[in-house]
């Protein structure tokens, strides 16, 4: 999701619909009308129905005819005795991923994000990454720093965001980088891209990041349309065999992999790219200078010693 164009879910709220979605093609779900209560939330299963759902979504945003709204999850959310509701929201202007939170008595919702608290709050997301993540690094093995970078090939400011994480990581020998495919549902051929640089990353880790650089290059010149043609032949640059990348790219399994990339990045509430974790601490590049990234990493390394 383009950084500078993501509004919260209570802006949306407030203003008008038309001017608040992102680019990209609009949700496919149509509302309903229907209404239910909201049981209290106590476990799994007392979570608010899609029903339900759908009626207050109906009562926010039936105003608007040429909006749209897709159900992606309703779940416990991790702050206990909260629903935690994500919506992706749709007009002819584009769509945008949203979440808000229902509390315990079914009758209101939280909008805005729930952010990890405490004496160490970053400590619980950095082991679930250091569990989760499978994606290609470079950098030092055991730097004190390990930045987790969730991202799409199609995203323009992840393009912007590289040349910025390559900076750090020739400034800084304290840095180690992973990256994790997140390619986001508005763009039409992230997703292949990303089972592409799945199989390049298996083949040859150098052959990876050239790979991620030319797709970034690239980008005005791929389409769905060409978008094997194109990734092929980006792969052969890259030095992996572009046929034998192309057929990887096809398998269920690789699918697979991105499918956990993804997921791990939903569990950590990452809803826009590039977003990064910073020894579990989440941050948007490019939504802070550069000298405050470097000043997080410097504290991030002072804080492991």
């Amino acid at each position: 999701m383009h950084r500078h164009l993501r509004l919260s879910f209570l802006l949306v709220l407030l203003s008008s619909l038309a001017s608040a979605q992102q680019a990209g093609p609009a949700a496919n779900a149509k509302p309903t009308t229907t209404t239910k209560p909201v049981a209290p939330v106590t476990s799994s299963s007392h979570l608010p129905s899609e029903e339900t759902v759908n009626a207050f979504m109906h009562e926010m945003f039936g105003y608007e005819p040429s909006l749209n709204w897709k159900i992606v999850d309703i779940k416990p959310s991790q702050a206990a005795g909260l629903a935690e509701v994500t919506v992706v929201i749709g007009s002819p202007q584009g769509q945008q991923l949203n979440r808000f939170y229902v509390t315990p008595d079914g009758q209101h919702a939280v909008v805005g994000e729930v952010i990890p608290f405490g004496v160490h709050p970053f400590d619980a997301d950095a082991a679930k990454l250091k569990q989760g993540v499978t994606g290609p690094a470079r950098g030092p093995a055991n730097a004190p720093v390990t930045i987790v970078e969730f991202s799409d090939l199609q995203c323009p400011h992840c393009k912007g965001a590289q040349p910025v994480l390559d900076r750090l990581l020739s400034e800084n020998s304290n840095v180690r980088l992973v990256f994790e495919s997140f390619p986001l549902p508005n763009h039409d051929w992230a997703e292949k891209a990303a089972y592409y640089a799945d199989c390049i990353s298996r083949s040859s880790n150098d052959a990876f990041w050239k790979f991620i650089e030319s797709v970034y290059s690239a980008q005005s010149d791929i389409l769905t349309s060409n978008a094997d043609e194109k990734l092929t032949a980006l792969a052969e640059q890259a030095g992996a065999k572009g046929p034998d990348i192309a057929a990887c790219a096809d398998k269920p399994e690789t699918a697979g992999r991105v499918e956990r990339s993804v997921m791990l990045g939903r569990s950590l509430n990452v809803t826009a790219t590039p977003t990064a974790f910073i020894n579990g601490r989440k941050v948007v590049i490019g939504e802070i200078p550069y000298e405050g990234l470097k000043q997080l990493v410097n504290f991030a390394a002072q804080e492991k010693k």
